[in-house]
């Protein structure tokens, strides 16, 4: 593992911005001072440059194993990188769905040859795997999840023994998806017949709707509430969810915490009409008025974690009619670009981004020495130009799947250097080594 200078840094960190340089080696950040003189194996010039804690991504889906004609951890992991996210949390809607101790440490071995980006798993709950979920260590794993809407096989929990056994006695963080079955189950029925003999994507933000996302959401809050539990809701895409959040105690001390995702903070039910399915997400997205509602929640700190919801499909099961075309898309390369382009339309500061990507997600799951730039912490950093557009293109998709919803546009802004875990992954468009990520522990 190389020595490496980062000279002359705009850094964004805790609130603060300002120059310095940033001394790493051994895989930890050991030195930052106004100047550093050190010997280094890499010197990387950052003059103009703004350096920022690498993204921790809260919520993602690899596809690996079972799904890997869409995405594997290998393609994901190489986009995340590209994209400044150094350490990501994966989901365990895979095939076989990832239910059992022996299964979830299957993708760790995975991860572990195959990773550029730092990972950790998601330990999977079934209606029916109670005692395998109290089995997780909290110091290796990320979470339980809950998947409180349907999902890719056995995974929707809605036995009501199941969700109070998990709610009173798992000893770490609770993370669901939210979305109630029955009303989405009756609004199909009634598009189905009211809807001229065709289902549409402009019929999904109402198949799937505010109404089922609040009474889900609202429901997973009572039963935190009732047993005490660490919970994290996934994905809020509603401004009445919004209510159901406290911003008035630190991070560290809430009990229940929440995700916004790229997605639900860029596009709104308008671009469906150019879009289609490229941007058909479960929970939907949604209208202006939920959007502005939930990058106002992500201000005032009802909102805690920006993440990606990354869920590649292939571009032939994209193109299918609205009804076969699966939910999800490619997120992980362009997401901290798009926040960018959200910076500099005013919409968040450059603090604010760090600390919803970095800080919070690091202070959310407890994760050891990540999340800052500090000195003794891990290395993950990334370098970004704010004055260096991006045009995204077939061309230049990293994802396995090979397309995104972003296709076409411009970003104002650019990923120069991704550092993790003190190597020099990518700099400058390319890939400088393919050096595996650590997997990640949590003080609990």
């Amino acid at each position: 593992m190389s020595s490496i200078l980062i000279k002359s840094a705009n850094i964004i960190n805790e609130g603060e911005s300002f120059v310095a340089d940033v001394y790493l080696n051994h895989g930890i950040i050991e030195m930052i001072s106004s100047e550093i003189n050190h010997p280094a194996d890499t010197v990387i010039n950052a003059a103009g440059l703004h350096l920022l804690p690498g993204l921790i991504d809260d919520q993602v889906h690899f596809r690996e194993p079972g799904l890997t004609h869409k995405a594997d951890i290998w393609h994901e992991s190489r986009a995340a990188v590209a994209g400044g996210i150094t350490s990501f949390m994966e989901m365990p809607n895979t095939i076989p769905n990832t239910l059992t101790q022996e299964l979830l440490e299957e993708k760790y071995d995975i991860a572990a040859k195959n990773s550029v980006a730092n990972y950790s798993f998601f330990m999977g709950a079934a209606n029916d795997n109670l005692d395998e979920v109290l089995k997780t260590d909290p110091s290796n794993v990320c979470g339980i999840k809950v998947f409180m809407g349907s999902s890719t096989g056995n995974m929707l929990v809605d036995n009501e023994a199941t969700l109070e056994g998990i709610f009173k006695n798992t000893p770490m963080l609770v993370a669901t998806h939210c979305e109630d079955e029955k009303t989405i189950q009756d609004n199909l029925a009634y598009y189905k017949v009211h809807g001229n003999g065709e289902l549409t994507i402009e019929m999904h933000p109402k198949i799937r709707s505010a109404e089922a996302c609040y009474l889900s959401s609202s429901r997973a809050v009572a039963l935190a509430k009732k047993h005490n539990t660490r919970l994290h809701i996934l994905h809020i895409s509603t401004a009445r969810e919004i209510d159901l959040f406290n911003n008035e105690i630190p991070l560290a001390q809430k009990r229940i915490t929440a995700e916004a995702c790229t997605h639900h903070l860029w596009f709104t039910d308008k671009d469906y009409t150019t879009k289609g399915n490229f941007i058909k997400w479960n929970p939907a997205v949604k209208t202006e008025i939920d959007r502005a509602a939930i990058r106002q929640a992500v201000i005032g700190g009802y909102i805690d974690v920006i993440a990606t919801d990354h869920a590649p499909h292939t571009f032939g099961e994209k193109s299918q009619p609205y009804a076969l075309a699966p939910s999800g898309g490619p997120l992980v390369q362009h997401t901290l670009m798009a926040l960018l382009d959200l910076v500099h339309q005013g919409v968040f500061t450059l603090q604010q981004i760090v600390e919803k990507t970095a800080h919070n997600p690091a202070i959310c799951f407890q994760i050891a020495n990540r999340g800052f730039i500090r000195e003794g912490y891990a290395a993950d950093l990334v370098l970004v130009d704010l004055d260096r557009p991006y045009l995204v293109s077939k061309e230049n998709i990293l994802s396995k799947c090979g397309w995104s919803p972003f296709q076409g546009h411009t970003f104002r802004s650019s990923i120069a250097h991704t550092i993790v875990s003190g190597n020099l992954i990518y700099s400058n468009g390319h890939f400088q080594n393919d050096q595996p990520g650590k997997r990640l522990l949590f003080n609990r």
